[in-house]
């Protein structure tokens, strides 16, 4: 009589792991988003400057509804806008009685900031700067714990007004206002 080693359980196993993973690989608009105009949001400071205006010239920030309040013409939407969009309605609002013809500039300052949770040495939030991927952002966080899965994190990001997460390699950069969980390792 021929013995037979059946495979099932092993299959079984390996199907239980693969389904404990809650693996989600990163949605294309992941990657599409790093190669769009930067739009603003709220948390975000942008340097307006109105040439030979110095009283309008000044560091604002995007409050938590989206708008910039901007001397003479009141609020000004900003979020889901791009830097150039936000110059052309100041312009054309000064236009409307303020300033003949208004040379506006705007330039983000400072992003707003990435969060860091998870097995890292101190989660939290921090300053957001061009360039950053999530293996820089997790050494700002403090570096990984012992238990850390150092391979790949989870993103959670905003895109066109819709809360998206995915997996992503720790070299993937980040946009400002991504929420980044280093998970922890299986074994």
């Amino acid at each position: 009589m021929k013995k037979t080693v059946s495979i099932l359980p092993a299959l079984v196993a390996i199907a239980a792991l693969a389904g404990c993973s809650g693996y989600r690989p990163a949605p294309a608009a992941f990657h599409e988003a790093l190669y769009q105009p930067y739009v603003l949001d709220a948390g975000d400071n942008l340097r307006i400057t109105v040439f030979d205006q110095e009283n309008l010239t000044n560091t604002y920030s995007v409050d938590q509804s989206g708008y910039v309040a901007f001397p003479l013409i009141g609020s000004v939407p900003a979020r889901g806008k791009t830097t150039k969009e936000v110059e052309q309605g100041i312009a054309a609002r000064l236009r409307q009685g303020y300033l003949r013809d208004p040379d506006v500039s705007v330039e983000v300052e400072r992003y707003r900031p990435v969060f860091i949770m998870g097995e890292v040495g101190a989660p939290g939030q921090y300053s957001y700067v061009p360039g950053m991927t999530v293996q820089k952002a997790v050494a700002a966080a403090g570096g990984y714990s012992p238990r850390a899965s150092q391979e790949s994190a989870d993103i959670t990001r905003t895109i066109n007004g819709k809360v998206m997460t995915g997996r992503v390699v720790t070299s993937d950069p980040l946009l400002p206002g991504d929420t980044v969980y280093v998970r922890e390792r299986l074994f």
